[in-house]
């Protein structure tokens, strides 16, 4: 199967749900006032809980208490309430996932790690509202999960052991896709907005000229997180050098240092955040 087969077929047993999709018609609706969007998400009380714990976290650092979902949008925007939505069901989508504990484990730490790179790297580019962009840290690698659950033997054999073998060079010789590529058509299938697909799906392209700044945001904050994560072992910033170029940094503006110091940000942020969503 190719990577629109994959996800095609996953896509009948990870369902967003019937919650999501009328919250999704309300949010991308011109017409619909931030009341009708509170009121929808009220009836989900686990998916308010998870919103407000969010909103009111040290993620967004906001002075202030914000108690109702009319005031997380106000407060936070639109488009950021919508991210964490997605977020909610995206993780809430993969509960009936055929996988042991550990394999979920590393594969929400490091998607946690990439989502929080995501972030703060944002913060000292020229992409506007940029904290937005988390989501695309969660959502990147989807279709690991969705090859774990179709053919769960081709995991092992895409297993990467260092800076030599990269993942995604394992995958396309394994599958002839890598999971980045998986995860853009699962994201086609729930009919995300093409701002997401379109940075999930180019994650792996190293040619920057024809890529959106968070397609290359993308590709710089997953290096990082395989740097600090997969060959932790090794030597970090030597591995940091190898993944990303100078020159590929400086497209954002972005330095070595900065990735460095990042890796303190998820050191401080990564178990609140997967506990709040629900991921720990």
């Amino acid at each position: 199967m190719n990577a629109r087969e994959y996800a095609e077929e996953a896509s009948d047993i990870f369902v967003l749900s019937d919650s999501f999709i009328r919250i999704k018609e309300l949010l991308e609706d011109d017409s619909a006032t931030i009341d009708d969007i509170s009121q929808v998400i009220l009836l989900d009380p686990a998916l308010t809980a998870a919103i407000l714990k969010l909103s009111n976290s040290s993620f967004f650092n906001y002075s202030g208490k914000i108690d109702t979902i009319s005031k997380a949008m106000l407060v936070l925007g639109i488009t950021e309430v919508y991210n964490l939505v997605i977020a909610y069901f995206t993780g809430k989508a993969f509960t009936r996932l055929e996988a042991d504990s550990d394999f979920l484990d590393t594969f929400w730490a490091r998607t946690i790690d990439c989502a929080l790179l995501v972030k703060y790297l944002a913060g000292f580019t020229r992409i506007k509202k940029a904290e937005r962009l988390f989501v695309l840290g969660l959502l990147h690698n989807l279709g690991e999960l969705v090859v774990q659950q179709l053919t769960p033997e081709k995991i092992v054999q895409c297993q990467s052991n260092g800076i030599d073998e990269l993942p995604w060079q394992k995958q396309q010789q394994v599958l002839g896709f890598t999971f980045g590529e998986c995860s853009a058509e699962l994201l086609r299938f729930w009919r995300l907005p093409y701002c997401l697909i379109e940075p999930v799906g180019s994650q792996d392209q190293d040619d920057f000229e024809y890529l959106s700044d968070e397609s290359k945001l993308l590709y710089i904050a997953k290096r990082a997180m395989l740097a600090n994560s997969l060959f932790q072992e090794n030597h970090i910033e030597q591995n940091i050098e190898q993944l990303v170029s100078q020159a590929q940094l400086d497209e954002l503006g972005l330095s070595y240092q900065q990735i460095i110091d990042a890796y303190d940000f998820l050191n401080t942020e990564r178990d609140s955040i997967s506990r709040l969503l629900k991921h720990k």
